[in-house]
């Protein structure tokens, strides 16, 4: 059953316990992985795709025969559902999309910055206990929109050997250019070191498993990476009188997907705490995935009776949720308070879920506390950022003197002489 706490006499370790402890063999096991795939390329993902996924594949690639047979498959409502979710993430990210800028500085001096997107994107789609299209569009469409001229995506074949037929027909409708049947650290390797049928990319992005996220850790530098992702997790803020049934069904769609999340409730009624847990626990054994949602609550889930809401966003910046619900009648006046979230849900009526499938903004958060240091994957993950500058031979001459001095202070005389044998028929040196 899920804990209850007073925030006044718990500590601040005890409010911010995740217990999502790594497996003690998961970094001997994600090196030989990369090992094996640095090496060996392909046959050590066909081995691979045998030991962990249970299937034989003849080709690693998914065909154009088996995208249009999975558009069949996920049916017309299906398809047109994808594409209104599309449109809103579209619309969404397209306001992240940033500029070029130029300096035109006076006596001969121009500075600016360029955009420019990185060529290869890899994206990592979760597969395994649950299907995931809505990660599809979240990581591609960014992509998209920044510029990005490749987009290779990865993720586990089913028992068939083939990829569910939701992911091919959100990367139909995303725009992705080439789909793999990788899943675990393995496919994590072929992506950052490339194979004969993998590209190299640039960067990976998406969430997965522990083995996923280390791996990723593990490239990082060869490649970059949006974030370390650990299991999902959510808090909600609520007041006296909110509806116990619904902060109830809220805690656990998060808690349905992974035996390791988090769900936190803080309130400022202990009435209202009770409540919940025993609407906690009429709802856990209505669910498919009951067993999984059960361990999440009792493992990790906590109820965190305070004083009032500000106290309650208080606790909540502490442990700054990957997503955030004010389940309060004026949750625009919380909002000024919140400092630390993934994505901040406004309202009664604006369940996680929304923002899970439909509404726009990002589902790829920061979790694990990291929201108190990085952000919601966006266009900004996907582009580059050069600056440029141009003097003028007066331009220089003016700023040489201190150009120097600067250089010789920090003891680097060839960087000062750099600048001093532009000068030097016009000085005695």
């Amino acid at each position: 059953m899920i804990k209850i706490l007073d925030y006044s006499k718990v500590s601040e370790r005890e409010i911010l316990n995740r217990n999502n402890v790594a497996v003690a063999d998961v970094e001997a096991a994600v090196t030989e992985i990369l090992d094996a795939v640095r090496e060996r390329g392909d046959a050590a993902l066909f081995s691979y795709c045998e030991r962990f996924d249970g299937v034989t594949l003849s080709s690693l690639e998914v065909s154009p025969a088996e995208f249009d047979a999975a558009l069949e498959a996920a049916g017309e409502e299906f398809v047109r559902i994808l594409k209104r979710s599309a449109a809103n993430i579209e619309a969404f990210h397209s306001r992240q999309k940033r500029n070029n800028f130029l300096i035109d500085g006076e006596d001969g001096v121009i500075l600016g910055q360029r955009i420019t997107p990185i060529e290869r994107a890899g994206l990592y789609v979760p597969g395994g206990t649950a299907s995931y299209p809505s990660s599809v569009l979240m990581n591609a469409i960014p992509a998209k929109l920044a510029g990005v001229r490749e987009i290779v995506m990865v993720t586990p074949p089913g028992s068939d050997g083939q990829v569910p037929a939701p992911i091919l027909a959100a990367a139909r409708v995303a725009g992705v250019d080439r789909v793999f049947k990788l899943g675990g650290a393995q496919a994590v390797a072929a992506l950052a070191y490339g194979t004969e049928s993998v590209p190299k990319v640039d960067k990976i992005v998406g969430p997965g498993n522990i083995f996923v996220a280390t791996a990723k850790r593990r490239v990082y530098g060869l490649v970059d990476i949006d974030m370390i992702a650990g299991p999902s997790e959510i808090l909600v803020v609520a007041e006296r009188g909110a509806n116990p049934r619904h902060l109830a069904a809220d805690l656990l769609s998060q808690a349905e997907h992974d035996r390791l999340s988090t769900a936190v409730l803080v309130c400022n009624c202990a009435e209202l705490a009770r409540k919940v847990a025993e609407e906690i626990e009429r709802q856990i054994p209505l669910l498919p995935r009951a067993a999984i949602a059960r361990e999440s609550i009792d493992t990790n889930g906590k109820i965190i009776v305070c004083e009032d809401l500000k106290e309650a966003v208080k606790a909540s910046n502490l442990i700054a949720p990957e997503h955030l619900e004010l389940c309060v009648s004026d949750p625009f006046a919380l909002l000024p308070l919140v400092k630390n979230a993934g994505s901040i849900f406004l309202g009664k009526y604006t369940p996680e879920a929304l923002g899970d499938y439909f509404a726009g903004p990002n589902h790829t958060l920061p979790t694990s506390g990291t929201a108190r240091f990085s952000s919601p994957l966006s266009v900004d993950d996907f582009i580059k950022k050069s600056s440029f500058i141009y003097y003028t031979e007066e331009a220089l001459k003016k700023a040489a003197a201190d150009i120097e001095t600067f250089a010789e202070t920090e003891g680097l005389t060839a960087h000062a002489n750099s600048i001093r044998v532009r000068f030097e028929k016009e000085r005695e040196l």
